[in-house]
């Protein structure tokens, strides 16, 4: 089945390819908070390439898992993690054997303060702060990876009186950008955009400190007819792509 929707998806990209803008359509695309930057900077990209333009909403994965099963329209799903696609699926609110790894996410605790998170994340453990923040580890998985973390270093108990959650990564990051809260636990992909450069101080957290972020995407039932949608996943898995993926920070 992964092969035969493979060929579908080779087959629909060439063919959006060759009849070019005036057959050019719209894909309602729900994308993971993390991942709403660097998604804002591939859509002209990929318009580009096949003359179909995205409806793009950014928010938390468990907020759209929600959504969806309530009958939102949306017709890609741009996941945080690998477990949505595959409950969607199951559930029948996605099509089968559509989901692919996109990106490889990275965590980092920064802080808006040059010089204030040091290259070890000593600064947790130190407790000179009042605010740490992360995303709801419910509802998001770069909050559930921040939590596994401190659980790792031992801080989850000293450190929850401490904590300021946000419903997303995108109001994590805000948290710590307008000063409400010293540090936060965010995506790479949030404070090291390509050709700008780092505000603040961060620390890329070891990927041995919590389990790998696999952001999926996956071809909602919505969407299943819809030739911009089954493009958009084409495109997503071409060299070009992953290279603008890559530049952002995530890993392939």
């Amino acid at each position: 089945m992964k092969h035969r929707l493979s060929t579908l998806l080779a087959r629909v990209f060439t063919a959006t390819a060759c009849v070019g803008i005036a057959h050019a359509g719209e894909v309602q695309v729900a994308v993971a908070a993390n991942f709403a930057g660097p998604m804002g900077a591939l859509g002209p990209a990929f318009t580009a390439a096949t003359g179909h333009t995205l409806a793009l909403s950014s928010g938390a994965t468990g907020k759209f898992y929600t959504q969806i099963a309530a009958g939102a329209p949306f017709e890609v799903l741009l996941s945080a993690d690998d477990e949505t696609p595959k409950k969607l699926i199951a559930e029948g609110l996605a099509v089968p054997a559509s989901n692919d790894t996109y990106a490889i996410g990275k965590l980092v605790l920064w802080s808006a303060q040059p010089g204030f998170v040091d290259d070890q994340g000593a600064v947790l453990a130190g407790g000179k702060f009042e605010h740490l923040s992360i995303a709801n580890p419910k509802v998001a998985p770069y909050g559930a990876a921040a939590m596994e973390v401190l659980r790792a270093r031992g801080l989850a108990d000293t450190l929850a009186r401490k904590l300021v959650t946000g419903e997303s990564i995108a109001q994590a990051q805000q948290f710590v950008a307008t000063g409400n809260a010293e540090l936060g636990f965010v995506a790479l992909s949030q404070v090291a955009a390509p050709g700008k450069p780092v505000v603040g101080s961060y620390w890329l957290v070891p990927p041995s400190l919590y389990r790998e972020i696999r952001q999926d995407a996956v071809l909602l039932k919505a969407g299943e007819k819809n030739a911009a949608a089954i493009a958009l996943l084409a495109w997503l898995k071409g060299d070009a792509a992953k290279a603008l993926i890559q530049a952002w920070g995530y890993g392939r």
